[in-house]
């Protein structure tokens, strides 16, 4: 009997030890989150720790703006079996909750809901955009972070490997056919007049970078990694090629086509207009290697003077 005892104690005292060896805390930007194992059940409030979840094969539970990342994002595809928990602006607490979460991913932008987050599950918070980071290094954190969370840091570090290896690839395509001479104006079209252009300091300009492109836009945008200008702000680019993230506002083309602002452009003129799918310009480092394959293979196909 007293063996038994003895053995049943020894027993619990291992099983506690391998618990408290397996915790482990990680510091974030609201102060520290520990876990005592990968979690199961993990909700992600914006598109980046979307983006991240689903390269390391994590299918969350619940995800923000669920029908939306299918029309800007695309890729990685997100499950229909994932639940929508309201916008990325304003998720729904009750919809969080009822998913029983054991780990929530959002970001700074949220950060009046922290507390209440953390009532319902361990918070990770990680701001890929804010003022004085890098985006792509940010969301490099957040992907290797996720990846030790949930004991993937190999996939990380694959997924990681396999965006550089993407970007050479193309590079060397682009080198081959001449096309790395002039810079890139990179925009998405707000209306028939005006157009977010993408900085230096955003996201995007890791995959310029790495495909030996530079960027024609050569003043920093906001945090977010773009400014809102005029079509008249682009004339001084010049030579620039123009690339144009899909999807553009309905009846666009017609619009141009009447515009002195657009059609006095240079790069119109030159026919050095293109248009790219999709590409979510606030995402991870899925959306590094996603505007890789599309610039390159449209800047192969050649340009035209006008967008769709």
């Amino acid at each position: 009997m007293a063996m038994a005892l003895l053995k049943s104690a020894s027993l619990l005292l291992l099983t506690l030890a391998t618990g408290l060896a397996q915790a482990q805390t990680w510091h974030h930007e609201r102060g520290t989150i520990t876990l005592e194992q990968p979690p199961q059940r993990v909700v992600a409030l914006n598109w980046a720790a979307t983006e991240a979840l689903l390269l390391l094969d994590i299918t969350p539970v619940g995800a923000a703006d669920k029908d939306y990342y299918r029309v800007w994002v695309q890729e990685p595809e997100l499950p229909d079996s994932v639940a929508n928990v309201g916008t990325r602006s304003s998720p729904s607490l009750a919809a969080i909750s009822e998913l029983q979460p054991d780990l929530i991913v959002t970001s700074g932008q949220l950060a009046p809901a922290y507390e209440q987050l953390q009532r319902i599950a361990p918070t990770y918070v990680i701001s890929v955009y804010d003022e004085g980071v890098v985006p792509s290094e940010q969301a490099t954190t957040m992907l290797k972070t996720l990846g030790q969370m949930f004991n993937r840091e190999s996939r990380a570090e694959a997924v990681l490997a396999g965006i550089s290896a993407k970007l050479a690839a193309n590079r060397e395509r682009l080198a081959a056919a001449g096309l790395t001479d002039k810079p890139v104006a990179i925009v998405n079209f707000m209306d028939d007049r005006h157009v977010r252009v993408y900085a230096p300091n955003g996201l995007l300009q890791a995959g310029l970078e790495g495909l030996g492109l530079s960027n024609a836009w050569t003043s920093d945008g906001n945090f977010w990694g773009f400014s809102l200008v005029g079509l008249e702000a682009l004339a001084p680019l010049g030579d620039a090629r123009l690339v144009a993230i899909s999807p553009t506002p309905p009846g666009l083309s017609e619009q141009l086509s009447r515009s002195p602002f657009w059609t006095h452009l240079p790069m119109v003129r030159n026919r050095e207009v293109y248009q790219i799918n999709p590409v979510w310009t606030f995402g991870g480092v899925h959306s590094i290697s996603r505007l890789a394959d599309e610039l390159t293979d449209q800047l192969l196909q050649g340009g035209g003077s006008n967008v769709r």
